[in-house]
């Protein structure tokens, strides 16, 4: 009776007959290369699967590359434009000091800055509601500001300190209605009073008989009349004249020589000690009550 499992070779003695023919196969290719013919077919036919089977990774490798590229760019696109704007506001920067620079050296450089003492001021705050225009100052009694103390810029004549407290002062502007400075026209030496409009842009010439010669053009000077002003500063030129015989004063109008709309850095001006005893004694007790009244 045969057994129902056949015996065959040992798996030892499988394993031996499997070392000895891969030992001769290499030792007949390594010498006499027999298999080189075989070798190159078959690397003939897996070379395209191969090739088939890398072309995800190549593409996937290519997609990569790309995307971190435009990563790269992306970043670098965002961090350049910050970089361009924080320069444009560095500019800017540059460009307000810069003009700051130069209305200070316009106002130290002014062809009438003499030799009273003065001291730059900046302003601080603003009031122009209609009929009233005034500034505030960061200078005041610690820097030995005082009532009726003239105030100007480069350009001309500004108006005059009505209030003053420890840190800052109220400047009264010439074109405020409660405001009057006597000038006197370069031209011929005339001498009159200008008071305020209650416009930026106007001040008003007073009580001017229409037999006196002022014209359009003329230009105003402080005429250093009540001891407030000091003489020589440009006021206004005459913007308008309108005369009547049915009336008997003129109607004249100037325009100041100060842009009041555009006030930044102003000068603080000392007369001489006697001048400014005078000015001080001038300046009426209740000047205090211009900028207080209505508040």
């Amino acid at each position: 009776m045969k057994p129902i499992f056949g015996r065959g070779p040992s798996l030892q003695l499988r394993l031996f007959f499997a070392v000895i023919l891969s030992a001769s196969l290499m030792l007949a290719d390594s010498r006499l290369g027999a298999f080189t013919q075989v070798r190159y077919f078959l690397n003939s036919m897996v070379a395209p699967i191969q090739y088939l089977a890398d072309v995800p990774r190549v593409m996937f490798d290519g997609v990569y590359e790309r995307f971190n590229v435009r990563q790269n760019v992306m970043e670098s696109n965002h961090t350049l434009k910050r970089e361009v704007l924080r320069l444009k506001n560095d500019l800017l920067l540059l460009d307000q000091y810069r003009e700051e620079n130069q209305r200070l050296r316009k106002l130290l450089g002014s062809s009438f800055v003499r030799d009273e003492r003065k001291v730059v001021t900046e302003v601080m705050a603003v009031d122009t509601s209609p009929y009233r225009h005034q500034v505030v100052i960061d200078k005041g009694q610690i820097d030995g500001v005082y009532v009726g103390q003239p105030v100007a810029n480069e350009k001309g004549i500004v108006g005059q300190v009505t209030f003053v407290s420890a840190h800052n002062s109220r400047v009264l502007l010439l074109t405020d209605s409660l405001s009057a400075i006597p000038v006197q026209v370069i031209r011929n030496d005339i001498r009159v009073i200008a008071s305020g409009s209650g416009n930026m842009e106007r001040i008003n010439l007073d009580h001017i008989p229409i037999s006196l010669d002022i014209q359009e053009g003329d230009l105003l000077l402080t005429s250093g009349l009540g001891g407030v002003y000091p003489e020589g500063y440009p006021v206004a030129h005459v913007a308008n004249v309108e005369r009547d015989n049915a009336r008997e004063f003129a109607l004249i109008e100037a325009e100041p020589v100060v842009d009041f709309e555009r006030l930044r850095y102003l000068l603080l001006i000392w007369p001489s000690d006697s001048r400014q005893e005078k000015i001080q004694q001038a300046a009426p007790e209740n000047m205090q009550e211009v900028v207080t009244d209505g508040e």
